[in-house]
């Protein structure tokens, strides 16, 4: 195909894209879920489970295997970009807050998850179409564990902001056990992925050089960055140089993170982080934030929909298996954090919502599976399977919140004096 008919399908997939992402994500809204969430539905619609179940001559003509290496790569932009605005929203402050509590429940949120997918991966690991040829019991059980236990931190973020949470005790409790858990899970997948493949000789090289670049952004490049701060004028768009550096500081950490072995959306992360908190934090949000979220991460949702087959789960190994996996991942982090809540004293319906808050999945799962099919490490079997179970455990945090909220007088009316 030549660059003129690629560039001709992308401009076509984009605007596709864009007008679907938003009627969902516009209706998901409406129904009382966040945009986001209608967004990643929508990115399943544009495969092959609906669009191209219903028309698949045009699902097939409107998105070619020869496109899809260029959107991957809009995708990875966009998916990179939005961590980094992660990376700048990340408060450390949380971690200082009832930080005993927040890490008791991130562990039981962790270690629970952990042993199911111990307990499952040795029955799924026969199963064909879910793990990679090349992927061990060992790194397997990893990957799994790490996709089953994370909570997606900004979606429960947006939650909390939402409800008006963010300065209470049970949104501060949520918000640090969420992080501890998002870095836990990443750290694992950073070990699976350095592993996969290449000996643990690669995989030192790789786990102790993301080890050494973490360490310099936080207490290095931290200092450095902060000049940047000084170009910052109050009362005027942010200059052109200054974005420009940004971004080129962006890339940078981005091919650091891919050269190493590990993945790209680290570097974007570490970088958010580390940038001085301010003028600079807030114009840089108002500028990439519009572009970010409505152009460059909906092509990131349909290039996970165009990988998810959902018809593969009338195969009946697989929907055992679907069952197996969304059973451990929803039922095993709502009553591990639940118990590990209350053991801390936290009341009954406080325990429940923040079981139910930290089952929030969102987009972080999605950047995990995308990772660990693009690497080998899963196929599209179990690739379905966890964009279901992100999707389903996504879309009943905030109604199981919310009725968890009803049924107790006593949240509710302490959530209502919060607001």
């Amino acid at each position: 195909m030549r660059p003129a008919q690629l560039s001709a399908y992308f401009f076509a997939q984009a605007a596709l894209i864009v007008i679907v992402c938003q009627l969902v994500g516009r209706l998901a809204q409406r129904l009382g879920q966040p945009q986001v969430v209608g967004e990643m539905i929508a990115g399943v619609m544009l495969g092959p489970s609906l669009f191209g179940l219903l028309l698949p001559s045009l699902q097939q003509a409107l998105f070619p295997k020869p496109t899809m290496a260029m959107l991957y790569v809009a995708a990875q932009l966009g998916v990179g970009l939005y961590m980094f605005l992660v990376g700048m929203e990340f408060r450390s402050d949380h971690f200082k807050a009832r930080a005993r509590s927040a890490m008791t429940v991130s562990a039981a949120g962790i270690l629970v998850p952990f042993a199911l997918a111990f307990a499952l991966t040795p029955w799924l690991h026969t199963v064909p179409g879910l793990f990679g040829d090349k992927t061990r019991l060992g790194e397997a059980s990893l990957f799994l564990g790490a996709a089953i236990a994370i909570t997606a931190f900004p979606m429960l973020a947006r939650i909390i902001h939402e409800r008006g949470l963010a300065g209470t005790s049970l949104g501060t409790l949520a918000l640090t056990a969420g992080a501890a858990d998002d870095a836990a899970a990443w750290c694992i997948l950073a070990i699976v992925l350095a592993s996969f493949g290449g000996g643990w000789a690669g995989a030192y090289a790789a786990i102790g050089g993301g080890a050494a670049f973490a360490l310099f952004m936080m207490f290095v490049g931290s200092r450095l960055l902060r000049h940047l701060a000084r170009w910052v004028v109050p009362e005027q768009p942010l200059s052109s140089s200054l974005l420009a550096t940004v971004l080129v500081l962006f890339c940078l950490s981005a091919f650091a993170m891919d050269t190493i072995g590990i993945h790209a959306v680290f570097g974007g992360f570490l970088l958010g982080c580390a940038m001085p908190r301010g003028p600079l934090t807030q114009k840089l949000r108002a500028l990439l934030h519009p572009i970010v979220v409505v152009f460059l991460l909906p092509m990131f949702f349909t290039y996970s929909g165009l990988n998810t087959r959902l018809d593969m789960l009338f195969e009946p190994a697989i929907f055992v298996a679907a069952l197996a996996v969304l059973a451990a991942s929803f039922g095993g982090k709502l009553v591990a954090c639940w118990a590990a809540a209350r053991l801390n004293g936290e009341p009954n319906s406080d325990a429940w919502a923040i079981g139910a808050l930290m089952n929030a999945r969102g987009l972080m799962e999605l950047i995990i599976i995308n990772i660990g099919l693009a690497a080998g490490v899963i196929q599209s079997g179990l690739f379905s399977v966890l964009v279901l179970m992100a999707v389903l455990t996504t879309l009943m945090a905030t109604p199981l919140f919310n009725w968890i909220t009803r049924r107790s007088d006593g949240l509710e009316a302490r959530l209502r004096a919060a607001q």
